[in-house]
């Protein structure tokens, strides 16, 4: 059994990383989110709460771009604040699909919002695994075969 499960990670390695990534890149937004708003900012105050938003956003991305970077794709571009612009691009993108998806799902097709939130949740895990996999983080036919 204890062999198994061990087969079982190495053959998911880098979904398996992707998703412990993905649990420290919610921690560190949320904190920073904390941080912020027990500290130098006020949530009642709408423009700060945004702010507080766009705060955490902003870490949960560099954290997450430098973890995925180092413990799940593995890169070695040379090219960092390319292969980081990219990246950003990337989140960029799924939270635009969050929005539309949460807004057409519960505004407009009146679906519950936790189920909602749920679904647009792992669509957008899964889209950002996807643009970083295959178009950020993306191995060309040299690195490769190195690392086989």
């Amino acid at each position: 059994m204890v062999e198994k499960i061990k087969e079982l990670l190495i053959k998911y390695e880098e979904i398996v990383a992707y998703l412990i990534v993905g649990v420290l890149n919610t921690l560190v937004s949320w904190a920073a989110w904390f941080l912020f708003a027990y500290t130098v900012l006020d949530a009642q105050i709408m423009w700060q709460n945004v702010l507080l938003s766009v705060i955490a956003w902003v870490v949960g991305v560099v954290f997450g771009y430098f973890m995925n970077r180092k413990f799940v794709f593995k890169s070695h571009n040379p090219e960092i604040l390319k292969e980081f612009l990219q990246f950003s691009g990337g989140r960029v993108s799924t939270w635009v699909l969050d929005a539309v998806m949460m807004v057409l799902m519960i505004n407009i097709l009146h679906i519950n919002e936790a189920f909602s939130k749920i679904f647009v949740s792992a669509l957008v895990m899964v889209g950002n695994y996807v643009i970083s996999k295959f178009f950020v983080f993306k191995k060309d036919k040299t690195e490769e075969t190195v690392n086989e």
